[in-house]
């Protein structure tokens, strides 16, 4: 068995855990921009079938429980060279912090790029794993998802840091 998914139930929606042989290779919300066909995924795969599939249920269930940070699961995201340079960007942005598209072109080596960086980061298929939600526009602007800026805010808002939030209470 090659390729094969399962679902996961959060208070974010259905995500669908797609797996090749040894890695992850898709993370998709049921009306995610970009979602691949169904077909794509391989057949589905019952809760206690799969260590790997079971093992990033229980990893995405505890960082939206607020009870991890990091995920420490094999990745394989299928993408071009730039998308793959990119991507690997994205990851560096750690939990409770953000960057924004231009400064992903300017670590890139080139600031003019920054709207190829934001289709780079539109395409990416292992959504939160890869965490594009830390990507914000110029000046710290919410802008696009492919799960939906709603989700966006919703995932940053559980990174923020305590203090952060604590301050907007007074």
């Amino acid at each position: 068995m090659d390729t094969r998914h399962t679902v996961v139930d959060t208070d974010l929606g259905a995500l669908t855990v797609v797996a090749g042989e040894r890695a992850l290779t898709g993370l998709y919300f049921a009306e995610h921009a970009r979602r691949p066909a169904q077909e794509a995924f391989g057949p589905r795969v019952t809760p206690g079938e799969d260590g790997l599939l079971d093992d990033a249920a229980g990893q995405l269930h505890d960082y939206l429980a607020g009870r991890r940070r990091d995920f420490a699961l094999p990745l394989a995201p299928h993408g071009d060279a730039f998308q793959l340079d990119v991507w690997e960007l994205v990851a560096t942005v750690t939990h409770g912090t953000t960057t924004t598209y231009g400064e992903l072109a300017r670590r890139l080596g080139d600031v003019r790029l920054a709207q190829r960086v934001g289709q780079a980061v539109g395409a990416n298929p292992l959504c939160i794993l890869i965490p594009c939600h830390r990507v914000l526009g110029a000046g710290g602007a919410l802008t696009g998802y492919a799960g939906g800026l709603a989700r966006k805010r919703a995932l940053l808002d559980l990174e923020e840091p305590e203090e952060t939030a604590a301050s907007r209470l007074f």
